[in-house]
């Protein structure tokens, strides 16, 4: 008897992955699928039958059972705020760029194919190309939406506030993104050297801004006697720089454990430019 397909599991299925600490490619061969066949299960591209769910939770180690519960529904607030800059709705990606980032992450820009982007999407390969003509494409569009979304954050949480809180609140945003957005920006971190001309003078000036908008605030409150004098601009660039690193060493399995980093960098950060609460 064939058995029915379960169709609403792919999401349950990236969770619990994440959660054990293990990789895509890893769970494709320990199921005997290939990278863009998995990448589609997550999708929810293809459906999942008993069995394969059996396969998936043997690898996991978990209850089949636990691949049926129903995922907590997103707070309402979640998408509905714009300025609400700690809260991190799902981004809207169309399946073609959800794949590109599962891919890019697992085999790094070289390794990925146009061929496991399409099979992750569950579209054909020419009609990958009509969307994307190639992999920097691919690249562009994730950078363009990657960076949209972070410029956005960082305006918010640096509104209306003053320059101290301001230049705080910026870095947990920094930090506080590379933390949820946590697959998106490792691909960026990591394959950004692969952008061609003019990509990647667009994204060097990209990152000029937010690292000039930081040391504009921290000038604003050097001014204003709360951080030390001097020259801060080596102090900002290390700022950056850290927060661009974590997800490099973090995981995604507790949100928890990001927030609490986040709000530790802004502690550092402060630090690292003589902030005197005596002021």
């Amino acid at each position: 008897m064939v058995e029915q397909p379960v169709t609403d599991s792919g999401a349950a299925v990236r969770e619990l992955r994440k959660q054990a600490g293990v990789t895509l490619r890893g769970l494709a061969a320990g199921i005997g699928v290939s990278v863009g066949t998995m990448s589609a299960i997550e999708n929810g591209k293809v459906g999942l039958t008993v069995d394969r769910l059996r396969q998936i939770a043997q690898c996991l180690d978990v209850p089949v059972a636990r691949f049926l519960e129903s995922p907590q529904p997103e707070k309402a607030e979640a998408a509905g705020d714009p300025t609400d800059w700690r809260v991190f709705a799902p981004l809207t990606l169309d399946p073609v760029l959800e794949s590109a980032i599962d891919v890019f992450e697992e085999l790094g820009y070289h390794g990925a194919t146009m061929r496991l982007i399409a099979a992750g999407a569950d579209i054909s390969v020419a009609g990958i190309y009509h969307h994307y003509p190639s992999k920097q494409h691919l690249l562009v569009a994730l950078v363009n939406i990657a960076h949209a979304d972070l410029a956005r954050r960082l305006d918010a949480a640096g509104d209306g506030v003053d320059a101290v809180t301001a230049f705080a609140n910026m870095v947990e945003a920094l930090t506080l993104f590379h933390v949820e957005r946590r697959a998106l920006a490792l691909v960026l971190a990591t394959e950004l050297r692969r952008l061609e001309e003019p990509n990647r003078t667009h994204l060097q000036a990209s990152m000029a801004q937010i690292e000039g908008r930081l040391l504009d605030t921290a000038r604003r409150a050097a001014d204003l006697g709360a951080f030390r004098s001097g020259d801060l601009s080596v102090a900002t660039k290390a700022i950056v720089t850290m927060c661009l690193a974590v997800p490099t060493w973090t995981d995604d399995s507790d949100a928890a454990q990001g927030r609490r980093i986040a709000r530790e960098y802004a502690n550092l950060a402060l630090g690292m430019v003589g902030f005197r609460a005596d002021r």
